[in-house]
């Protein structure tokens, strides 16, 4: 735990927090298109919109980032989103908020399949903060009854969406008051390049979460993260959790970080 948030306790995720439950309501899930100009195409993104979703009401949104061997779908694939958010709701644990799943890999060919680590592969990761700041958040903005202000956007992902979370996150705090991310991968700047400025992370942001299994063999990158954070005394939240690179971390990831913003 850092001594920062002395505050915040770990609790693990109950039992049957990502299982599927009798008699709730439910939130909505569905695959949307978006023009991207940065891209020069049409791409996709996965929407969750939450139990009682009404276009009267005004949203935080969250955007939760895939790894390297997926696309928009690998969150929904994998690690149930939408059953850990409609449990979290039942139990009122959330904020209102839309959780949108891009496609972290900004490129004409934009799906998981070849060679993941090819430079122009690894290259369209960096090339999504163009497209997510300016033509999936305004796409987001223009269709969904969304809050557009810092305090209302957050963002977090895995392994190396938790490295673009960060990256980007730190990038554009005039947009983002909420980073998490889950066992962020070598994509993730060195620490004095991700924050030259780290009293102004210590100012603007909300919540600085960073977790990570400790059997990962990434381990190394948010050691380093958090050892910077702390010599900075920048307020973050550090889990280091029983675990490897793998879905149980990240999903208990997603199940304490959205409990926590807005």
């Amino acid at each position: 735990m850092n001594e920062s948030n002395p505050e915040y306790k770990m609790q693990t995720a109950p039992a049957g927090y990502d299982k599927e439950r009798e008699g709730i309501a439910r939130g909505i899930i569905q695959t949307v298109e978006y023009p991207s100009r940065v891209v020069g195409n049409t791409r996709k993104a996965m929407v969750y919109t939450p139990p009682g979703y009404s276009a009267e009401q005004e949203y935080s949104v969250l955007y939760l980032l895939h790894g390297i061997g997926g696309d928009e779908t690998e969150w929904y694939n994998h690690g149930k989103p939408q059953i850990i958010l409609d449990n979290l709701y039942a139990d009122q644990m959330l904020k209102p908020m839309i959780v949108v799943l891009p496609n972290g890999r900004a490129m004409l060919n934009d799906r998981a399949e070849g060679d993941l680590f090819a430079p122009d592969k690894v290259q369209a990761f960096e090339t999504f903060e163009s497209d997510l700041l300016h033509d999936l958040i305004p796409y987001i903005e223009a269709n969904y009854p969304v809050r557009t202000d810092r305090m209302h956007r957050a963002i977090a992902g895995l392994s190396m969406g938790g490295g673009q979370s960060l990256n980007i996150g730190l990038n554009n705090m005039d947009r983002f008051a909420w980073i998490g991310a889950f066992s962020p991968a070598p994509n993730t700047k060195l620490p004095e390049l991700l924050l030259p400025e780290p009293q102004k992370a210590a100012e603007l942001l909300s919540l600085l979460w960073l977790s990570c299994g400790d059997l990962d063999s990434l381990k190394n990158v948010s050691d380093r993260t958090h050892a910077y954070l702390s010599q900075y005394s920048v307020p973050h939240i550090w889990v280091e959790e029983n675990g490897d690179h793998d879905w149980p971390v990240w999903k208990n990831g997603l199940y304490q970080f959205s409990k926590l913003i807005f």
